[in-house]
Parts: structure tokens; sequence; C-alpha cells
């Protein structure tokens, strides 16, 4: 196995830019403010690396699918994942903790399930795809699991600041809000292109 450090570097940077505003990011920020943020992380990674081994072992394969219906999938998605925040943002006036979710392995496969479901056609997936297919299949999985994993790390810690001074229901809408920008945005993509 052979890994170049540019091949990796560049699945990095590309993957770590494009996950930023990506919906996973705000999934991991919304359950950093409810839940242990150490047993979230490992759910997240989990699912990261398992789409990362789907996405390489897929290699050029996803690029063979039609433009429009991978941006299909992705704008329904996005709209599920926009509909799920913005119906659950305004459910609790208070935290009574009646939703929260405690012990590691129910935090675990709550993390897992919401970004295992959630990745599935999306940007960072199809970019890794399409890197592995000519960059090296071992070095795009190691450069794209370290920037996904390195995201979520992110967002957990700014999950935790923010809870400190910002209502759930808050960034529950705000996330929500930009998932349904990210779905129009992928309806408009399927038309322009």
């Amino acid at each position: 196995m052979h890994l170049d450090p540019l091949a990796i570097l560049t699945a990095f940077g590309l993957i770590f830019l494009a996950e930023l505003p990506d919906k996973t990011m705000f999934a991991s920020l919304a359950m950093g403010t409810r839940m242990r943020p150490l047993y979230v992380w490992f759910g997240t990674s989990t699912a990261f690396i398992v789409h990362v081994a789907i996405a390489v072992g897929a290699g050029s394969l996803i690029g063979l699918l039609p433009d429009w219906t991978v941006k299909t999938v992705s704008a329904v998605l996005f709209a599920f994942g926009a509909f799920m925040l913005l119906r659950s943002g305004g459910d609790d006036e208070d935290d009574d903790g009646g939703r929260t979710v405690t012990g590691f392995w129910p935090v675990y496969t709550t993390a897992f399930m919401a970004v295992f479901i959630s990745e599935w056609g999306d940007l960072t997936q199809i970019t890794t795809a399409n890197l592995a297919a000519t960059n090296g299949v071992a070095s795009v999985a190691v450069g794209s699991a370290a920037a996904l994993m390195s995201v979520s790390a992110l967002a957990l810690l700014a999950g935790r600041f923010i809870a400190k001074r910002v209502p759930l229901k808050t960034v529950q809408r705000i996330g929500g809000l930009c998932m349904l920008g990210l779905a129009v945005w992928s309806v408009v993509e399927i038309f322009a292109g």
C-alpha cells in the first residue's frame, strides 16, 4: 500500500472545505449540544469511515450515474434533513431533558445513524469517489476520513460553546434553513446543468 502525501493533503483539503457547510456538520453540532461529545464523535467518525470505504470502493462507478440522479437524491435528503430539523426546532420550550440521549451505545448509535443516513449522495462522498478514481484509493481514504473526522470534532466543540449561549431550537432552525437552502440549490443545479 503506497500513500502519496500530496494525494492525502489534496483529499483532506477538498473534503474539509466541502464538509464545513454540510448538513452532517450541523447534525454533529446539534447532537453535541445534547449528548456527550466524545461519544457522538465516535459514532460520527465510524459512519464517516464506512462512507469513505464505500466511496473509494465505488471509485469511478458513482461518476457513471447520471448527474441529475445524484443531485435529485441529494436534494431529497437535504429537504428531509431540513424538515426534521425545522419540525423539531419548535417542539420544546425548555430543556426538560426528555429527549436527551445518554450512555455510550445509545449516543454512538444515534450519531452513527444520523451521519450514515445523511451522507448518501453527499458532495463529499462523490468527491471522495472521484478523487479515489484518479489519485489512489489508500491516500484518498486517509485524507478524506481525517477531514471528515476533523470537521465533526470542530462541530462538537462549537456545539458545546453554542449550547451555553444559544437555545437548541435556534440552532435547529438555522441548521434546517441551511439544509433547505442546500436542497433548493441541488434542484437548481439539476435544471442548470
